[in-house]
């Protein structure tokens, strides 16, 4: 029986050779899900236009369902829009949504009541993008751009000073242990960081100058609480210590050199923050009252 295994592992006659497979592709790393970016809004009505009618997300039904918060559930994800002066993304946000022609429908109905905002679409190659009503680029694409995903956020951009992301990319890979990697090509140099599963957060350099950090920002889910935080703490750049599960911090930095290299305060929770794997209600918002069909009002993945 000894013989029989060992000529197993080995390959006999007429066996297919073991396949090969790269494990390290399957690598999450210690960062598991970007769950929310926070901008805020001044009005709530047209928030609502926007995020809910317009794009066909959802409001939270349970959280801060008032009149001075709003949380929009865009699959595992969410946009928090308490009300305040507006905060506008540096960069754009990609999401996806179940289809880009409902999207299109949905649009042409809040054109009107949203004519004396920002709010402007048009079709692209691949996506729509989108100026929301107080200036934030974001662009919508269909299932088929992120297989496997039909609705949530996939990724945010955000811009960095020229010759810096090989320093964001430092930043997450020793004090977060999320892979980060530099690309340099046709759509120019960035850091794209490992914010999960299907999720990335790229830092985009530019010449340009770039707008002033207005205080918007991300909520992150880490496994390795801990190790992150000392790193932080030790360098003073832990900005609020909220509880025992959440703290926060502002400035990304490069570790070889400790300098600031940009702004984006990162909300980091640990795995037993009580929102952690929170089922999020997503509806069908090609469900309307002209179309109704029984059964079809909760949003299914295919």
């Amino acid at each position: 029986m000894r013989h029989a295994a060992a000529h197993l592992r080995e390959g006999g006659p007429g066996m297919a050779e073991a396949r090969q497979f790269d494990r390290s592709e399957e690598n999450i790393g210690n960062v598991l899900n970007m769950e929310h970016i926070n901008l805020t809004v001044p009005d709530q009505q047209v928030a609502a236009l926007f995020y809910v009618t317009g794009l066909g997300f959802t409001r939270d039904p349970y959280i801060d369902f008032g009149t001075f918060n709003m949380w929009v559930n865009t699959g595992e994800q969410q946009f928090h829009l308490p009300k305040s002066t507006a905060q506008r993304w540096r960069g754009h946000i990609a999401v996806v949504v179940p289809s880009l022609e409902d999207l299109k429908r949905r649009f042409q109905f809040v054109a009107k009541p949203l004519a004396d905002t920002q709010f402007a679409w048009e079709e692209r190659d691949d996506h729509i993008a989108v100026t929301c009503p107080w200036g934030n680029d974001i662009r919508v694409y269909g299932p088929d751009r992120f297989p496997g995903r039909y609705l949530g956020i996939p990724y945010a951009e955000t811009p960095i000073p020229a010759g810096t992301a090989a320093g964001i990319a430092r930043f997450y890979e020793r004090v977060f242990a999320t892979s980060a990697v530099v690309l340099d090509d046709n759509a120019g140099c960035r850091a794209e960081v490992s914010m999960g599963f299907d999720q990335r957060l790229v830092y985009r350099e530019t010449e340009d100058e770039i707008p002033e950090y207005d205080g918007h920002h991300i909520a992150i889910y880490v496994a390795d609480f801990g190790a992150p935080h000392a790193y932080l703490a030790e360098h003073e750049l832990v900005t609020e210590e909220s509880d025992q599960h959440q703290y926060r911090f502002q400035a990304v930095v490069d570790p070889d050199t400790g300098d600031t290299i940009t702004e984006l305060e990162h909300e980091v929770r640990s795995l037993w923050h009580p929102m952690f794997k929170r089922n999020l209600v997503n509806r069908n918002p090609a469900q309307t009252f002209f179309n109704y069909r029984e059964g079809r009002d909760a949003f299914y993945p295919g």
